[in-house]
């Protein structure tokens, strides 16, 4: 027979450490805050590409002339009053180099193509920079395409905006169809266009003026992030009302209670922990969160199917034997799925950067919170709920059923 564990001697100890730890968080809260990233803060969001100009492209004549990009293409749009209105399309097929692109458009009237590089355009690859008029004149319009053999990475662009103390640069894609992700946080008193400017200026001097084309580029405003940590909060609220649904059908209220208690307890930890520790609070760190509510539950389940079925084949008048044995049981289960769970999780902490280290590292807080909780705090709530519970004179074990199986340990 197995060594039953007195847990029920250790509630009273684990209620009080964790209310400290919890009264501490909330302190911290108010007086640190919490460090939110820039998926919940103002800002703005550029899409770059840094690659070579190889066509700067001209038109001098009456007509309005436009160039668009596209998968396939370009495609110039030639109106206006006195003009023979067209479409020029040049696909990707029909012309494999930046050359052959610069003589079809030399060719059409008033347009005037200048091949700054020649590369090798099979695949396509012309991009443009998007803060540009499509409408041609006299300054030069630039079109860029990739060199492969010289490509920069993530890190040469982070470096170019180094100045900058709320930055976040993340690459898109691979080899030659690489981009990168530029988000930056906007104060309330800075205007977005002053900062997108100011990114401008840091990646054309650090690239060059003819290397660097804005892809997309869009601001988030304050309501916006408002909205976006208001939905968080709900979404979070919402999953711990469904799990109390779903453990009061499979339980008993009081079960169902002590789980929601329990995966609130290890929110409240991260959240005190990420306040502590000043981590950056981004959606990777919220899918964090919801990753612990659902392990949290999953432990507190199992807990809480062997206490049921304990009620059914524990000799005892005592409610606490009862939680101590169905305890003692799952013991090596808890230790054994935490453990190993860690492994995993502190691989990424010590072998990763950036905000998966953040992940690993708010994951392995809320997996040893989890099954702390599991064992101490939910179980001490339904200790206190069920001090007076009445057993059966009946003897106990006749009232096994082949519908409550025991559970997995």
């Amino acid at each position: 027979m197995k060594k039953i564990v007195k847990f029920s001697k250790f509630f009273p100890i684990a209620v009080v450490l964790s209310a400290v730890l919890i009264l501490a968080g909330v302190v911290s809260l108010f007086v640190r805050g919490v460090n939110f990233g820039l998926d919940f803060k103002p800002g703005m969001m550029e899409e770059i590409r840094i690659a070579p100009t190889v066509i700067e492209v001209t038109y001098n004549g009456s007509a309005t002339v436009s160039l668009e990009t596209s998968s396939a293409g370009l495609h110039v749009v030639v109106s206006g009053v006195g003009a023979e209105n067209k479409t020029v399309a040049l696909p990707y097929a029909e012309n494999k180099t930046s050359s052959d692109f610069a003589a079809k458009l030399n060719a059409i009237e008033g347009v005037n193509a200048k091949v700054l590089s020649n590369v090798d355009l099979t695949d396509g690859g012309l991009f443009v920079n998007s803060s540009d008029s499509t409408v041609l004149g006299t300054n030069p319009y630039r079109l860029f395409a990739v060199d492969e053999n010289a490509i920069v990475s993530a890190d040469e662009v982070r470096a170019a905006l180094k100045n900058f103390s709320d930055v976040d640069v993340k690459s898109l894609g691979v080899g030659s169809d690489v981009s990168y992700q530029i988000r930056m946080g906007v104060s309330g008193d800075e205007n977005s266009k002053n900062v997108q400017a100011r990114v401008s200026d840091a990646l054309v001097s650090a690239f060059g003026a003819d290397k660097v084309s804005v892809i997309k580029s869009d601001f988030i405003g304050a309501q916006f992030s408002k909205s976006l940590i208001s939905s968080s909060i709900i979404l979070v609220i919402a999953t711990l009302l469904l799990i109390f649904i779903y453990a009061t059908i499979r339980f008993h209220w009081d079960f169902a209670l002590a789980s929601v208690i329990a995966i609130v307890h290890d929110t409240l930890i991260m959240i005190s922990f990420i306040s502590w520790s000043q981590m950056e609070f981004c959606t990777t760190t919220l899918a964090a969160l919801l990753t612990i509510i659902g392990y949290s539950i999953n432990a507190t389940v199992v807990i809480l199917d062997r206490v049921r079925n304990d009620l059914k084949v524990v000799e005892t008048k005592n409610f606490k034997d009862v939680l101590d044995s169905a305890l003692s049981a799952t013991l090596s289960r808890s230790i054994i799925t935490t453990v190993t769970t860690l492994f995993a999780v502190l691989a990424l902490y010590f072998f990763t950067t950036g905000t998966i280290h953040d992940f690993a590292l708010a994951l392995t807080v809320g997996l040893i919170s989890g099954c702390y909780s599991s064992i101490f705090i939910s179980s001490a709530f339904i200790a206190l709920v069920r001090k007076n519970y009445k057993f059966d004179d009946m003897p106990a074990r006749t009232y096994v059923s082949r519908f409550q199986p025991e559970a997995q340990v």
